[in-house]
């Protein structure tokens, strides 16, 4: 564990710690639940603890990590209540966002999301599943900065995070969703300049989404342990 914990420098090493914490849940190489030890963070990254802990609370004021007294950080697990809300917010976060798209639009953007486009497809044509998980949140991303509104890509930045969490708890199949084909209609929408139908598409893609997930609330028993055990 490096014992340094010298100021300089310290916000863009916190910042590799985050990012790289961050990318590896939106590839689902972190799952829900897993521990995030300081001590093995900090070897991994050369990092003092100082370092590693205010990379967790960025993440944890984020959403995407959960900080327990006495036991840890660890990768969040949004319950079913809290999918769903992810998924109500980025409607309208992103309904808003690509109305924006569609006014922002130009050759240098049409050139910037064919490119991410053809990135998602490449990763999908060699099975790299993490790659296109990664890059469906990029195409998203993309578009936000379009849109070219800081708060917004601020917000989705952390939904996005969510969302991949949310997948990787609720989903019914083993398989990536968010597809290419899904992408490529949106993009025409937004360059072809019809911000209803790019809109409408935005939002039918993300409720497609939400509906390949199991969301379905269990009810807690209200039953004792001694009712339980003695029953």
């Amino acid at each position: 564990m490096a014992t340094d914990t010298s100021s300089t420098g310290a916000p863009d090493r916190v910042s590799r710690i985050r990012n790289g914490l961050l990318l590896a849940i939106l590839e689902h190489r972190l799952l829900p639940g897993t521990k995030l030890g300081e001590d093995e963070i900090g070897q991994i990254y050369d990092a003092s603890r100082t370092l590693v802990r205010a990379a967790l609370q960025q993440l944890a004021h984020e959403g995407i990590v959960e900080i327990e007294k006495n036991r840890g950080a660890f990768v969040a697990s949004p319950s079913p209540r809290e999918a769903r809300e992810t998924f109500e917010a980025r409607c309208l976060i992103e309904g808003a966002i690509v109305e924006r798209a569609v006014k922002a639009r130009s050759e240098t953007w049409r050139v910037r999301l064919d490119d991410q486009l053809a990135a998602e497809a490449d990763a999908e044509a060699r099975g790299d599943h993490r790659a296109a998980i990664r890059l469906s949140g990029e195409y998203h991303l993309l578009v936000a900065e379009m849109a070219d509104h800081e708060l917004y890509y601020s917000l989705l930045r952390e939904l996005v995070a969510r969302t991949s969490l949310t997948i990787l708890l609720y989903r019914r199949h083993r398989v990536h969703f968010c597809g290419v084909d899904h992408h490529r209609l949106i993009t025409d929408a937004i360059v072809s300049g019809d911000a209803v139908r790019a809109k409408a598409l935005m939002i039918d893609h993300l409720k497609e989404i939400e509906a390949e997930l199991d969301l379905t609330e269990t009810e807690e028993s209200s039953a004792s342990l001694a009712d339980i055990l003695q029953g």
